[in-house]
């Protein structure tokens, strides 16, 4: 098996408003902070949303369902995009192998000097034009 899809964001300019549109839809409750760097999202914009494979310490899940963690974000300026992140070990690399690839590098690695184990995003956009995301530890 390759490497796995590890995120999902969805991504607009109001995001109070999409918040409120999956939360209902989708029976979504949100955690809400801050992006691991405001190229992500605006501070303070960022719903978490946890899935049952990676569950919020000291909550219980069913199990029944194993789903990814999440995010609901952005905020003025933002272009709206839906994007899912892939887990890799080592993000300049991946950006640069997609690069090699005939990929386009859209951002990243961010935050540019992280902390030893700080968590790590890039993003790509493939021949095609569709942006990815890429995440790892630094």
């Amino acid at each position: 098996m390759g490497l796995p899809v590890v995120h999902f964001e969805i991504v607009g300019a109001d995001p109070a408003k999409l918040r409120a549109f999956y939360g209902e839809l989708f029976g979504w409750d949100f955690d809400l902070g801050d992006a691991s760097t405001p190229v992500v999202s605006r501070p303070g914009e960022y719903g978490f949303v946890y899935g049952s494979a990676n569950p919020v310490p000291g909550e219980a899940t069913d199990g029944t369902v194993p789903s990814i963690n999440g995010g609901v974000a952005g905020g003025a300026g933002f272009r709206p995009q839906v994007l899912f992140y892939i887990g890799v070990p080592d993000v300049e690399a991946a950006l640069r192998k997609a690069e090699a690839l005939g990929g386009t590098r859209r951002m990243g690695p961010e935050p540019a000097h992280p902390a030893p184990g700080t968590l790590v995003v890039g993003h790509f956009a493939d021949p095609e034009g569709n942006v990815v995301g890429v995440a790892g530890s630094a």
